[in-house]
């Protein structure tokens, strides 16, 4: 039980599914309201009914498209207005392609980074200023394993999450002294609808599907670290383990994972 988010106000992008949703439900069985953000208005409006009635805190909703920067201003404006603060800030939306670079269109580099990356830090820029004024607030970015250990097939993908890592890292200690925490996630595979987009062909699924992450653990993990000095949460040990030793050893460690890093 994390009692330091009941009645807080927690806000979600990409909260209408996979992850974003798991960890909305979690959130709310602690006792914090919820702020729902995505772009499918009606999945939203059925989790924050669901999220109402089964666990008796507030639930609200806002369409929002977290690549068009006026919309991202706009939604974060009239939540000032109508609900007030915003305690937690969880950046999760995002999605991912696996395709060569030779292969990968521009529109795909483009879509990748203004949602990835772009929305991102607007999303956080529109909730700073009220935490620095307060002194109180933790921004939790979603990133994944693959802004640590690049693989082929996803090069595109894994630059936004490097980029997401670099932005998390700078922001945590340029807001030390606020005492608002800064928090990254960067877990492995997930078992999510994030790979329907990502693999469409379901190869990298087939391959890895016995390692994937069940998603309700991972969310758990996610909401027990809220308001507390967590840097990153890193799941599954194992896969860290590997980045931390690709760091050491970059040469080796592409030579003896070599194949694995063909899954997709």
């Amino acid at each position: 039980m994390n009692t330091r988010i009941q009645g807080c106000f927690v806000a979600i992008t990409g909260a209408s599914s996979g992850i974003g949703e798991k960890i909305a439900i979690e959130c709310a069985k602690q006792g914090a309201h919820l702020i729902l953000l995505a772009r499918r208005e009606e999945r939203l409006a059925q989790l924050a009914e669901k999220i109402k009635n089964d666990y008796g805190v507030s639930s609200h909703y806002y369409p929002l498209d977290v690549q068009n920067l006026d919309s991202i201003q706009h939604v974060f404006t009239t939540i000032q207005k109508e609900i007030g603060q915003i305690d937690v800030l969880v950046n999760n939306a995002g999605f991912g392609i696996f395709n060569n670079v030779q292969d990968a269109t521009m529109d795909e580099m483009k879509n990748m980074f203004e949602v990835n990356v772009y929305g991102l830090v607007a999303c956080t820029k529109m909730v700073l200023p009220a935490m620095i004024e307060r002194k109180k607030g933790h921004i939790i970015n979603i990133a994944s394993q693959a802004g640590k250990i690049s693989t082929p097939k996803s090069s595109l993908y894994s630059a936004t999450k490097h980029a997401v890592l670099g932005f998390t890292n700078s922001l945590r200690m340029e807001v030390k002294n606020s005492n608002i925490y800064v928090t990254s996630v960067n877990p492995g595979p997930i078992k999510t609808d994030f790979f329907t987009i990502a693999d469409k062909q379901g190869n990298y699924v087939k391959n890895v599907e016995r390692w994937m992450l069940d998603p309700n653990k991972v969310a758990r993990k996610i909401v027990h670290s809220m308001f507390t000095p967590k840097r990153e949460i890193n799941l599954p040990g194992w896969m860290n383990a590997g980045s931390t030793i690709y760091q050491v050893m970059p040469r080796l460690f592409e030579r003896m994972a070599g194949k694995a890093f063909l899954k997709k």
